[in-house]
């Protein structure tokens, strides 16, 4: 992504979708256990997250009677135990312990395949549902700068301690019953990652009483406002604040990242809105009650939408600013620290952290990547996005160069990605992959749009970018130019004024 272009006006945060997620619990043993799955990984929402079964409310839902509820509480009961079942293949409802395997897993079949509808199921072996066994335990509402959002309430259910769960191919990568700490012990060293609603259940469930005290203390999380959870804390040491900014559409917002767990580092406050910035600062104070200080500010690259709150917020902290030279050059504010390639950041904490620097020109010249340590997560600016595209804009931009440091980051190896715009992206390696295969198709639809008579880049966009709306064409043209540059350096195209030819075809 890069700066708003005049004319392009922000999209409206999309409007919440009714959910419902079933935490199911069982105790096998001496100690408690948890059903997760990890999600995934080319899923839309929460692709590679770790999260419990749970999805969008349907229609169908409202015809599905419950004892002891009606109206929204008995749809969105419904709909956590028809998402348990379809997921799981654990049915909660009256009688369904004596129905043999067999029919279970064919009633779960006919359910995925839309042979039947739940309320169809339970009807014909006379299954009851009941509202006791899904005892409500919290609600939560994705935050706007997502491009999916959920209204979830989650609801807690007790299974018998021989409750077995089976994946089949679809939504999970990986569905298992573990015990709350060890989840949580996961998260802590970066080898599974939780939307906030996900981490606040286990750590609730880490010290479990009773099935109502814990839907109880589910219902109160310690950081949110209106339901929508004010701390975002993927993995342990990297918390995201998203702040909107004047950038491209469909991006609203470039997320800001607060790395540390006593020493911290803030990267890329880029909105200037003071309302914005004050949403940033209240969770720097909130970390500052907990032992923790801002050790410097960390700028990727020079951009507006990354740079927007850096004066204000220097002054308000009274934190140094690093970045590297080529940013330092393009920026009004003083600059306390110069990084180059290899630079190790080192933040104390328990645990502590350390980053490295990468130097990863293409988007912008001075732009800057972190990679940690331990879980090979990227902090990696606009390298790639979790919502929308990157623009490669000349001269700044060099498609060629952007090129070579998206093969290098999938080399190097990385993790998850942290981008600046929209969602973590779990499996590092394979959204690189996609984003070099993606560019070598576009360069290969502009080189075949340039036939023998030549073309002008607006002939060229035309052609190579007809799957694409008319108002992303504007974007469409500078990226063309990108790529038309880089074909002239290797000897593939060439320029006479304001047309393009390819090298070796011959006019026609």
């Amino acid at each position: 992504m890069s700066e708003a272009i005049p004319g392009f006006e922000p999209p409206k945060p999309p409007t919440p979708r009714d959910a419902a997620v079933a935490v199911v619990i069982r105790k096998p043993g001496p100690g408690l256990e948890v059903l997760w799955a990890r999600r995934e990984g080319q899923l839309k929402f929460g692709g590679g997250f770790y999260a419990f079964p749970g999805g969008g409310c349907e229609s169908a839902d409202q015809r599905v009677p419950v004892l002891a509820a009606s109206g929204i509480e008995a749809s969105l009961r419904v709909t956590a135990a028809r998402e348990l079942f379809e997921e799981t293949g654990i049915l909660l409802a009256d009688g369904a312990s004596g129905l043999p395997q067999k029919t279970r897993a064919e009633m779960r079949r006919a359910l995925l395949k839309g042979g039947a509808s739940f309320a169809e199921l339970l009807r014909a072996h006379g299954l009851i549902l009941r509202a006791d066994v899904l005892r409500f335990a919290g609600r939560w509402i994705t935050p706007e700068f997502l491009p999916r959002r959920f209204d979830a309430r989650f609801f807690l259910a007790e299974v018998p301690e021989d409750a077995e769960a089976e994946n089949w191919p679809g939504e999970h990568s990986e569905l298992a019953w573990i015990q709350p700490r060890e989840a949580l012990r996961q998260w802590e060293h970066g080898r599974a990652l939780l939307h906030p609603p996900a981490l606040h259940t286990l750590r609730v469930l880490s010290d479990f009483t009773s099935a109502e005290e814990v839907a109880r203390k589910m219902q109160a999380p310690t950081d949110s406002v209106g339901f929508i959870p004010r701390r975002i804390e993927f993995q342990r040491g990297i918390c995201l604040v998203s702040l909107r900014t004047p950038t491209l559409p469909p991006a609203t917002h470039t997320n800001c990242y607060v790395l540390g767990n006593r020493e911290l580092l803030v990267v890329d406050p880029g909105s200037d809105e003071v309302a914005e910035l004050d949403r940033l600062v209240n969770l720097l104070e909130r970390r500052r009650e907990e032992g923790a200080i801002v050790k410097a500010i960390f700028l990727t690259h020079h951009h507006r939408d990354h740079v927007g709150g850096v004066a204000w917020l220097k002054d308000r902290i009274r934190a140094p600013l690093w970045c590297h030279r080529l940013t330092a050059d393009r920026l009004s504010v003083g600059t306390e620290r110069l990084l180059e390639e290899g630079d190790l950041l080192t933040l104390s904490g328990v645990p502590p952290m350390s980053f490295r620097i990468l130097h990863t020109p293409g988007h912008a010249r001075g732009h800057l990547c972190l990679i940690e340590g331990d879980s090979r997560a990227a902090i990696v600016g606009d390298m790639v996005a979790g919502v929308g595209t990157i623009l490669i804009d000349p001269p700044e931009g060099d498609m060629a160069e952007y090129l070579n440091q998206l093969d290098r980051l999938r080399q190097v190896p990385v993790g998850t990605l942290y981008p600046a715009h929209g969602p973590a992206i779990a499996d590092g390696p394979q959204k690189l992959s996609e984003y070099l295969e993606h560019r070598r198709f576009r360069e290969g639809k502009v080189l075949a749009a340039i036939g023998p008579r030549g073309a002008s880049i607006e002939e060229i966009v035309e052609s190579a970018y007809d799957d694409v709306s008319p108002l992303a064409k504007a974007i469409a043209a500078r990226s063309t130019e990108a790529i038309l540059i880089k074909l002239a350096q290797e000897g593939q195209v060439k320029r006479d004024q304001v047309r393009y030819w390819r090298v070796g075809l011959a006019p026609s």
